[in-house]
Formats: C-alpha cells, structure tokens, sequence
C-alpha cells in the first residue's frame, strides 16, 4: 500500500478539492461514480499510511505545503533510518528490548499525496489549539500508566479508537473499507476491527442522555460530499491514541465533544477526508484534519485479535507493583 508521488496536475486538483485554496484545477471535471440507487460511490478499499506528521514542525512554520524537492529528501531521509535500524539491533545483557522494528509496522513511506506540512489544516498554523489543562491531564495519565488500567488510552486497552481516532493514521493497519446501501454507509476498521455503521436516513442524534465512546452519528449528503456529524460522547476516549497523534495522543475528550466529517471523492483512486474537532473544555477553539485517502483494493485485512493478545495492560501495572514493593523493602 504505497502512495506514490503525484504529479502536478493531480495535485492541483487534490489541493482544491481539500479546501486548501491553491491551485488553479478543480474537481468539478471528474465525474463520481453512482451507486445502483444513484449515491456518489465511495465504495471500496482505503489506505492513509503517511509520514506527513498530525502537527507542523517548527522548521515549516508558516509552510502549508512542501517543495517535491523536499518530499523526495524526506522520503529518502524515512527509508535510510529504516533500513539501519533493521540491520542493526543489538540487544544488550540487562538493557532495554526496545520495541517493534520495521518489519511489524507499516506505518508508511511516503508523504501525503497532497504535499501538505501536517495533517491538521486548521488554525493555519498547523497546530492543535490544546488547553494547558487538558495537556496536563495527559501528562497526568502517561505519568501514572503504572497505576491503574484508567489511565491507559482506550487503544491500549482495546476498546475503540473512536471518532475521529479510528481514521487517524498508526503504525500499522492502515486500512478502511467502504460499504454503500441505501440508507447506510460502514466503515471497517482494519485497526481494533471496529465497524461504524452510519445511517444514511436517520435525521436526528439520540437521547442526548445517551452516552457513547463512537459516538452518535447523523449523516447527510451535499452535493457529492458526505457529511456526517457525530455527538453523544462520553468522556472516556480521546481524539487520538496513537504516538502517530503527536501532542494529541492522550488528550482527553467530554461529552461536549462535535465532530464533522466529509468524505469527497475527486479522483478514481481518492478520497479527500476532513473532520473539523469541536470540544471547547479541550481546546481553544476548533481545528480541522484533512488527508487524502487511497484506493487500494489488493490491500488485504486481516482480522485484529486485540485482546487476546493484549499483555500491555497487565505487564505495565505488574511492573508497577515490582517497584512498589522494592521501595516497600527499601
């Protein structure tokens, strides 16, 4: 599943269709392809693996998009790294394991196709507008891991990554199938095989008593454009669990939380996907995501076993309890 570098005609094309303001192509000459029942078909099998970062860097700042110069030597930078640190694991008597090498993860070696400098496009900094005391409440949780269950994100313990989390980007499993009916739109999930089913006639969000780790989702179509907005949260889960979610990973969520999502088709092998994050507790103000997502039908999915292969929780909180009692004895 790789995203080859697009050339510039395409890449006008995507850059409109994102809302990003540039270029002088648009969409409007590509014709959407229809379900039997006349929807836009969004249909198939999707891909997001990237190393564009969630944030700007600080050595971008002020940049929203990238030179190809750049993208090639980023690119050439990401397989270099790569490569020597598959070919040079030493493990020493008494050190550390380390963690997974490459060949576990396929977390992608390719920039965006769009060139953009971060998967957050708004504010124009490329930044997420995070409350101090909700990054303190992170810093809390990652602080504490060793303590209780609670304080491990909601992917740890595999439950969910939620919404919008489950289409964020990771280190593997990078992948989401599309299925269309008349009145429903699924999304499956590669990564904790989760499968979020949004109905398509459903005009109003439940019981706002009624609380959900995905969410309540009511879905609407615009023109070719998908637009689902989601509420009902419960204030359990978090916006991103991955370490792939930079500053976000760990950054809870309330049950004020609004997301809208759009889903725009503007090629045979692309979907542009947004979510535009409201949580006013959380943030400072609201802040959009925005990739491209590819089409990759040989992509093969295979189910996620989560929790029958889950000994992070227990390992952690087993180390924790080790070091409780050597300063007990202490």
């Amino acid at each position: 599943m790789k995203i080859s570098m697009i050339k510039s005609s395409i890449l006008g094309i995507l850059l409109a269709a994102s809302l990003l303001s540039i270029g002088s192509l648009s969409a409007q000459d590509y014709v959407v392809p229809r379900t039997a029942d006349g929807q836009p078909d969004l249909q198939g099998l999707w891909t997001n693996d990237t190393i564009t970062p969630m944030e700007r860097p600080a050595s971008l700042e002020g940049r929203e998009f990238l030179s190809p110069e750049e993208i090639a030597q980023m690119e050439a930078n990401v397989a270099q790294r790569r490569e020597f640190s598959d070919n040079n694991i030493v493990v020493v008597k008494g050190g550390s394991l380390g963690s997974y090498n490459q060949v576990w993860l396929d977390s992608g070696d390719t920039v965006l196709s769009t060139g953009q400098t971060s998967l957050i496009v708004d504010p124009p900094n490329g930044r997420a507008p995070i409350r101090e005391s909700s990054a303190a409440v992170r810093d809390y949780y990652f602080a504490h891991i060793e303590d209780d269950y609670v304080y491990h994100t909601v992917w740890d313990r595999c439950l969910t990554r939620g919404v919008p989390g489950s289409m964020l980007p990771a280190g593997y499993n990078n992948a989401y199938r599309f299925i269309q009916t008349p009145d429903t739109f699924t999304i499956v999930h590669e990564m904790i095989h989760d499968v979020r089913v949004i109905h398509l006639n459903k005009e109003e969000h439940i019981d706002d008593r009624v609380k959900l780790f995905m969410g309540d989702s009511v879905a609407r179509w615009e023109g070719d454009t998908l637009v689902v907005e989601t509420t009902n949260y419960n204030d359990r889960g978090m916006i991103a669990s991955s370490s792939a979610g930079g500053r976000l990973k760990g950054v809870p969520i309330t049950e004020n939380l609004h997301v809208v999502e759009r889903f725009t088709r503007v090629n045979e092998g692309t979907i542009i996907w947004e979510a535009t994050i409201t949580d006013p507790e959380i943030y400072s103000q609201p802040f959009t995501i925005s990739m491209p997502l590819t089409q990759d039908n040989e992509y093969v999915m295979y189910e996620y076993a989560c929790h029958e292969g889950n000994y992070a929780v227990p390992n952690t909180l087993s180390a924790g309890r080790a070091k409780d009692r050597q300063q007990a004895s202490n």
